[in-house]
């Protein structure tokens, strides 16, 4: 029996892959030369083959042992030609991919030198610009600098010039100054000679009603009066000139020349608002006696205006002025009838703004010593200001007055001068636009109401000045005289009143509830 020997044939993948090799390495000199020798082992190996057909059977079996590890070794190889087909395929790819890079390095290579060449264009052209501008710089500078040197000549030869009449001026300062100072002290003089005629005066004013008093005579024969031994010689004129000060520039009375104006005998001393009589009762012994017209009784303050009652401790007891501040002040006086019903004075006036509930308040309230008040301006500054004389139930005049200037302060209760004091918010300013209301401590704009902070009673005649009211102004505001000239917020400001708060129009300030 003939025994046939079957070459295993060349698997499929190693066909596709051989083929697939083959295709992608036409072009490579390796592929060629692996090919050439693929073609060449295998007529060999089928020659080797078809001799182991035609020969004797009994020496077949050595020869399909060596067929075996032929084939074994054909398999190896064919497997190392698959690797080293797959390695020249992936060189062959790498090779090509790096080429495609640099053909598209080159052209960006191209275009950055275009680009660099533009900018180096660009760049010369705004050099060239800038040079011509430093040029233009250049003169001008030289042009200006000449011209400041002509100005600095010009302006040494105007000061040489000049220099004796700036003598002359520093020497016109200088005696300016000292002819100052003489007239302050002349001043300072003065206004001793005004206190003393005013106390003068105050005693004859009180002496003249009860002299005018008298039985009148039935002709013109000159009554004694104790005012005579004063009429003649100097002291009349001093007496006059006095006077002639009062109503320039009034001043205060101290306690003791109010008492001194009424002796005893004479009626007691007037109220505050209680009118005093006219300055021509002097040349009352040229004219018949006549008794004094008083419109009011004694100790009645008439002619003042509304009256305000806060009649509890409710935090809706408020009054709003409206429109407020509409500058910002340096100086400020603030100026009423105050009237307490209750051991405290609660809280006077309360002025706030957005960064500030407490930029100017008269605050007080139950936990504070009886009597006192706290004058904040721009909190947490403030004074502590007396007023005691508060707590009787009774009608009393206040003034509070401030001015940045030096921070100086005064409070005046029924015109007499109670507190002073000085740097106080030195050179601040109260600014405008905030929210002004009397009765109640604002904590915030228009609200924030506290009860043990509320004012109970009355106010009549609240009025304030962006200045500094003089002594005399005081005076004749706590008399009823007449109203300082430039107010900006009386009670016709008072737009709202909150709560329990009423309007009482009373002829005199005792008849009000």
């Amino acid at each position: 029996m003939r025994r046939c020997l079957r070459l295993t044939p060349p698997s499929p993948a190693f066909r596709r892959e051989t083929a697939g090799a083959s295709s992608s390495l036409r072009m490579g000199c390796s592929g060629r030369k692996t090919l050439s020798f693929f073609l060449i082992f295998v007529p060999v190996y089928l020659h080797g083959a078809s001799l182991q057909e035609a020969g004797p059977t009994g020496p077949r079996k050595p020869f399909f042992e060596r067929l075996r590890r032929l084939e074994e070794q054909f398999r190896r190889f064919q497997e190392v030609t698959l690797t080293h087909l797959r390695g020249i395929a992936s060189n062959y790819n790498v090779s090509y991919n790096v080429d495609v890079r640099f053909r598209s390095l080159a052209e960006e290579s191209q275009a950055v030198a275009v680009a660099v060449n533009q900018s180096q264009a660009a760049v010369q052209g705004d050099l060239a610009q800038l040079r011509a501008w430093v040029r233009k710089i250049e003169r001008r500078s030289r042009k200006a600098d000449s011209r400041l040197q002509a100005l600095d000549l010009a302006l040494s030869r105007k000061s040489e010039l000049r220099a004796p009449e700036r003598k002359v001026q520093k020497d016109a300062a200088s005696g300016l100054a000292r002819d100052v100072q003489a007239l302050r002290d002349t001043l300072a003089g003065l206004s001793h000679l005004v206190h003393s005629q005013g106390a003068r005066l105050a005693a004859l004013e009180g002496r003249l009603p009860v002299a005018n008093l008298g039985p009148a005579a039935p002709g013109p024969v000159p009554a004694p009066s104790p005012v005579q031994p004063e009429r003649p010689g100097p002291s009349s004129l001093k007496l006059q000139r006095g006077r002639q000060a009062l109503r320039a520039a009034p001043e205060h009375r101290s306690a003791a020349q109010d008492s001194a104006a009424h002796p005893q005998g004479t009626r007691g001393p007037p109220a505050s608002g209680s009118h005093q009589a006219p300055d021509g009762a002097a040349a009352a012994p040229r004219d018949p006696p006549r008794p004094v017209q008083t419109p009011q009784r004694p100790g009645e303050r008439c002619s003042r205006g509304p009256a305000l009652v806060f009649p509890n401790a409710s935090t809706e007891n408020v009054v709003s002025l409206s429109p407020g501040f509409l500058t910002a002040l340096r100086a400020l006086s603030f100026c009423s009838w105050v009237r307490t019903a209750s051991g405290h004075l609660g809280t006077l006036l309360s002025y706030a703004t957005e960064d500030n509930d407490n930029k100017l308040v008269l605050h007080g309230r139950d936990s504070l010593v009886p009597g006192s008040i706290h004058f904040v301006i721009g909190d947490p500054a403030f004074r502590e200001l007396p007023l005691q004389l508060l707590l009787d139930g009774q009608w009393h005049h206040v003034c509070v007055i401030w001015t940045s200037i030096q921070g100086r302060y005064w409070l005046h209760v029924d015109r007499r001068l109670v507190a002073t004091g000085s740097h106080f918010r030195e050179g601040y300013e109260i600014p405008a636009g905030g929210s002004l209301v009397l009765g109640q401590e604002q904590d915030s704009v228009g609200g924030g109401f506290d009860s043990s902070e509320a004012f109970v009673g009355s106010m009549s005649g609240v009025a304030i000045w962006d200045r500094v009211l003089v002594p005399g102004e005081v005076t004749n505001l706590a008399t009823g005289r007449e109203l300082p000239t430039g107010a900006i917020l009386t009670l016709a400001n008072a737009t709202r009143l909150g709560g329990f708060v009423r309007r009482a129009n009373c002829t005199c300030l005792e008849l009000c509830p």
